[in-house]
């Protein structure tokens, strides 16, 4: 396939201009999600107008390598789905954009400023989770965090950014923050209206099902008007019956002009509404494409499956793997890998030897001749036998 020639991180896009100058959203989305099918399918391909790059980001927790991402573009405008078996360091990256967790290595900046001609870029490195909010980047969590004890109209409104009655002393002035106050909660109607949630807005949270949650926390996202959503496991949990409806509101923030990096596990749901998929497995990208091209890539189908996972192994392939697995183990310990090798070698012939031994015991035919006396034992008695035992 033919890539499409990647344009300068800050070149400015070609469609016409918004209010401040920058593209206008529905141009965005139109014109990225036809520009992505013409890309190449391999791990940190340079995309055109991307609102996101990572860098050499990599972050362990110990020994083990949760992430290790060398580089990866995320395309401003479309829905892009990131998936990986369990493990695979998914919601690890997640955290490290948003500011929840602090990487070992690597940079990542957001293109996020149009000045008139290009999008300016800032670095998300070492900003805390609010102050990367406040620059656009929200997310949402598998674990829904709404405020059980608050109702769910005070739930939204806790959304909203820059509130002038959040300070100490400007909340003694009421004059000075009533009006944004009203603003806010007009906005906050809206949106509960829009994800159907109205009815309930004088509800506890804490009443709602796992499902309305998940809607509520993606209506309290866009309380602050984010460039980016990033939905960790949206559809984990949730009722089939509000499955559709949460799918629905998804491709609407991108219709909105956002751009939306979602993590799931459900491929029937990535297959539906992402535009670019990319793979994570132990910590790495190992492949990115369109949806309908990630079942064909084999790397993908070992990560979920298995490398052997069409053929079955021979006792000694399997028992060689297990050595292998053990003397990295060794080496990590600082044991003497060779020496453990040899052993499970040794251990494995013996284990061989004495299998082999049984069932060649199993096997031999039984022996014909009779223990003395027991054609004795086995014959009738007759009166003269009682006479001799007499």
């Amino acid at each position: 396939m033919h890539a499409e020639t990647p344009a300068t991180q800050t070149e400015a896009p070609a469609s016409a201009g918004a209010t401040n100058g920058a593209p206008h959203p529905a141009s965005v989305v139109a014109r990225n999600r036809e520009a992505v099918k013409n890309l190449d399918w391999e791990p940190g391909i340079a995309k055109p107008d991307p609102i996101m790059v990572v860098d050499k980001l990599t972050r362990s927790f110990g020994g083990l390598n949760a992430v290790s991402v060398d580089h990866l573009e995320i395309r401003r405008g479309v829905i892009t789905g990131l998936i990986g078996p369990n493990g695979a360091g998914k919601t690890t990256l997640f955290n490290l954009l948003t500011g929840f967790d602090k990487p070992n290595t690597g940079t990542w900046e957001f293109y996020d400023e149009w000045d008139g001609t290009a999008w300016r870029r800032h670095s998300l490195r070492g900003l805390a989770a609010h102050k990367v909010a406040r620059r656009g980047v929200i997310r949402t969590f598998q674990l829904t965090k709404a405020l059980a004890k608050l109702t769910v109209l005070d739930n939204m409104k806790l959304g909203a950014t820059r509130q002038a009655g959040e300070k100490f002393l400007t909340s003694l002035v009421p004059p000075l923050w009533r009006a944004q106050e009203k603003a806010i909660e007009a906005k906050a109607m809206e949106l509960l209206a829009r994800f159907k949630l109205d009815t309930k807005k004088d509800d506890f949270a804490g009443t709602l099902s796992g499902g309305q949650r998940k809607l509520l926390e993606m209506a309290r996202a866009l309380m602050s008007d984010p460039t980016v959503v990033m939905l960790d496991e949206p559809m984990a949990g949730v009722n089939p019956a509000l499955t559709q409806s949460l799918l629905t509101h998804v491709k609407d923030l991108r219709d909105q002009g956002m751009s939306v990096i979602f993590v799931e596990h459900d491929m029937d749901v990535v297959r539906d509404i992402s535009d670019w998929v990319v793979v994570m497995a132990q910590g790495s990208i190992i492949a990115e494409g369109p949806p309908w091209s990630i079942s064909q890539n084999k790397e993908v189908v070992d990560a979920y499956l298995g490398a052997h996972h069409d053929q079955a192994l021979t006792f000694e392939e399997e028992q060689e793997q297990i050595a292998r697995a053990q003397a990295e183990l060794a080496e990590e310990a600082g044991l003497d890998a060779e020496a453990l090798i040899e052993q499970a070698r040794a251990a494995d012939a013996a284990l061989v030897e004495a299998t082999e031994a049984r069932t060649h015991a199993d096997h031999e035919p039984a022996s014909t001749e009779a223990p003395p006396g027991a054609a004795a034992a086995g014959r009738e008695r007759t009166p003269d036998d009682e006479e001799k035992k007499a």
